[in-house]
């Protein structure tokens, strides 16, 4: 498989609006009224942005 077509698979795409949505969870927790409501929201982005970010790198590479 050569580069473009690596960039291109649809794989790595739905991993990253999988990531989106993550982050975008814990975007929308951190105004919600719970016990440790910002600690769990900056977990989950963490882990939204850290996903994301495996998605671009296997693009790049």
């Amino acid at each position: 498989m050569n580069s473009t077509e690596n960039a291109n698979a649809e794989g790595h795409y739905k991993l990253m609006v999988v990531a989106i949505a993550i982050g975008l969870l814990g975007v929308y927790l951190r105004f919600a009224e719970f016990p440790w409501n910002n600690a769990v929201s900056n977990i989950i982005l963490i882990i939204g942005v850290l996903i994301a970010l495996k998605s671009v790198f296997a693009i790049l590479k």
